[in-house]
């Protein structure tokens, strides 16, 4: 007989490796099932109910209804404690939800209750100068009526005969002689008349009504207020924004007097009545003159460019018919003609994508090309000064500086923006990029920062003290940006073909706002800036305005063709290619693709 201490296989002996039965390999098989019995007595005594029904499972067993039914009560227990505590989770749940809907109800309610005190104040500061202009309009009312009534009153006016004797005839009443008991007594009549304006103004504030005495609304107040409810929203936002703003800045500089104006606004409503003010003026653009820019021997006559001279008296024009005409603004806006002749002509050798008037020097102007040349002409004589010839593909954009008037920057498809000297033949400054260069724009205030509108979707603005790194990279846009036009040394507005413009803030290095409702996704339509209005063009053939703090568009004019040589085209091919402002004034000159130029002005 083989001992077995270890087993390797339960049937094969280690040492001759014959099969070994049940009965070799465990010799005391009663004593195995002793112990068996031990260690379900075992099982018994210690392990749950739940491992006595599996175990009992596993061997075969019976179970006493008595046993199932502790087991079912167990599991029943069992689930209601997991019952429980999934209801306590769902429950903290609930209550962390709760509380963080709490908290930003209450920073909203926080706002709100600010956003009321604000308007509270503003409320009160217009009611206080509105009733001071009607004091103001009775006081002066009420002296005609006395000059007027006085039978004494024609002495005051003394005849070309007489000598005056000081700054009041004799025996006349001055405004403050104490001599006058009529004086006096209007007076008195005066101040009732402003107590019982005030009491009206109270109550008009209640009612939301015009007080008694207020004047019959004219029609140009109503369209206004039209305005005002169409475009509500957007209103609503700029005031809250700008109060806002003005508040923490206040908070920020911990200062307790606030700053007002004189007519008692604080310096939030004051911009915002500016805003109001000028945005419900216009709603319209109205056409004062026409003329047609196309020759007669070109078919191409797209106007690339317009820009106004220095003086604003003469405007010139560059596009693909490779030459730079010069109008006198006046003859064209006086004389009826639907055809002017130029006062100068240049002709060029490339189609001309852009140009740029010297705004300290009168007759130079400038220009960039397809070839990629970039030149200053002389408008008196008629000839190129400086050509500069660099670029090596074609030019998009040329700018003169503001504040020296000897610089300019160029910027190309061959991914190079140039800074030039007219006193030099080579630029002085060369910036590489990643991208196709499609607009460069001079901050009006500095000689030294540059913005560049670029093929990669984004505004580098540069100073070119420091060339090798923009100081700022601006993104938002979606598609090429191809035009960057400054509003003020911090306000930058941007044009991109995806048929949106931007405005943007230099200082803060930040985005301000998004303007929406032109159509641009493939051509160059234009953009100009004044200090309120912005004005693109669209490929639906319009022109679009802008008001810088309203997204939506403040108005629009669509070009209607009257050429008979062009009826037969599909109107939806051409598309406005050139805008400009004429300084900060309502009128602007726009051009399309098919060669007009209009005079717009915007209108109520």
């Amino acid at each position: 007989m083989c001992i077995v201490t270890h087993l390797s296989h339960k049937s094969d002996c280690p040492c001759c490796g014959n099969y070994l039965t049940k009965a070799q390999l465990y010799p005391n098989f009663l004593l195995d099932k002793v112990l068996k019995k031990m260690s379900a007595r075992q099982i018994a005594k210690t392990a749950s109910p739940i491992d006595q029904f599996r175990y009992a499972l596993q061997q075969g067993n019976d179970m006493a209804v008595k046993e199932l039914d502790s087991l079912m009560t167990l599991i029943a227990e069992k689930k209601r404690h997991m019952e429980q505590q999934e209801s306590e989770t769902n429950m903290q749940i609930l209550l962390v939800f709760l509380h963080c809907l709490r908290k930003q109800k209450l920073e909203e309610l926080n706002e709100i209750q600010t956003d009321l005190q604000y308007i509270k104040e503003d409320i009160s500061a217009v009611e206080r100068h509105r009733l001071e202009l009607y004091r103001t309009k009775e006081r002066y009312s009420m002296k005609l009526r006395m000059l007027l009534d006085e039978p004494a009153a024609s002495k005051m006016w003394p005849s070309p005969m007489d000598k005056p004797s000081g700054l009041f005839p004799p025996n006349s009443r001055g405004p403050l002689s104490t001599s006058n008991p009529g004086g006096l007594q209007n007076k008195k009549l005066d101040l009732k008349g402003q107590i019982s304006h005030q009491g009206f103004q109270r109550r008009d504030v209640l009612t939301c009504s015009d007080p008694p005495s207020a004047p019959i609304q004219s029609g140009n107040v109503i369209a206004r207020k039209r305005r005002v409810q169409a475009q509500f929203n957007e209103l609503q936002e700029y005031y809250l924004q700008r109060r806002r703003t003005g508040a923490q800045s206040r908070r920020l500089e911990e200062r307790d007097i606030v700053t007002i104006n004189k007519e008692g606004y604080h310096a939030g409503l004051e911009d915002f009545q500016s805003v109001l003010t000028t945005f419900t003026r216009y709603s319209r653009l109205r056409v004062i003159a026409e003329l047609r820019h196309g020759d007669l021997f070109h078919s191409a006559n797209i106007v690339s460019s317009i820009e106004f001279d220095r003086d604003d008296e003469l405007f010139a024009t560059a596009g693909v018919s490779k030459r730079i005409k010069v109008f006198e603004f006046s003859t064209v806006v006086n004389e009826p003609s639907d055809v002017h002749c130029p006062v100068v002509e240049m002709a060029t050798r490339s189609k001309l994508s852009c140009l740029s008037w010297n705004k300290y020097s009168k007759n130079v102007i400038a220009s960039s090309d397809y070839e990629g040349i970039v030149t200053v002409w002389d408008v008196q004589t008629r000839q190129s000064v400086m050509e500069y010839e660099e670029h090596e593909k074609r030019a998009w954009s040329v700018d003169f500086s503001r504040t020296e008037p000897s610089m300019l920057v160029s910027g190309s498809d061959d991914c190079k923006v140039k800074v030039w000297c007219t006193k030099q033949e080579a630029s002085a400054i060369n910036i590489d990029m990643k991208a196709n260069i499609c607009s460069v724009k001079y901050n009006p205030g500095s000689s030294h920062y540059v913005a560049v509108g670029s093929a990669d979707h984004h505004i580098h603005y540069f100073d070119l003290r420091n060339p090798s790194a923009p100081v700022h990279v601006f993104g938002g846009h979606k598609k090429a940006v191809s035009y960057v036009k400054f509003l003020s040394t911090n306000e930058l507005a941007s044009a991109s073909t995806d048929s949106t413009l931007r405005l943007w803030d230099v200082k803060e290095n930040c985005p301000v706002r998004t303007f929406r409702g032109h159509k641009n996704e493939k051509n160059f339509v234009g953009l100009s800036v004044n200090n309120e209005y912005i004005a693109c063009g669209s490929e639906t053939n319009e022109v679009f305005v802008y008001h810088k703090a309203i997204s939506k568009p403040a108005a629009n004019h669509r070009f209607v063709s009257s050429d008979l040589d062009d009826a037969d085209d599909d109107p939806g091919s051409y598309f406005i290619s050139a805008v400009c402002w004429k300084s900060d004034s309502p009128t602007m000159l726009t051009a399309n693709s098919q060669g007009t130029i209009k005079v717009l002005v915007l209108a109520p």
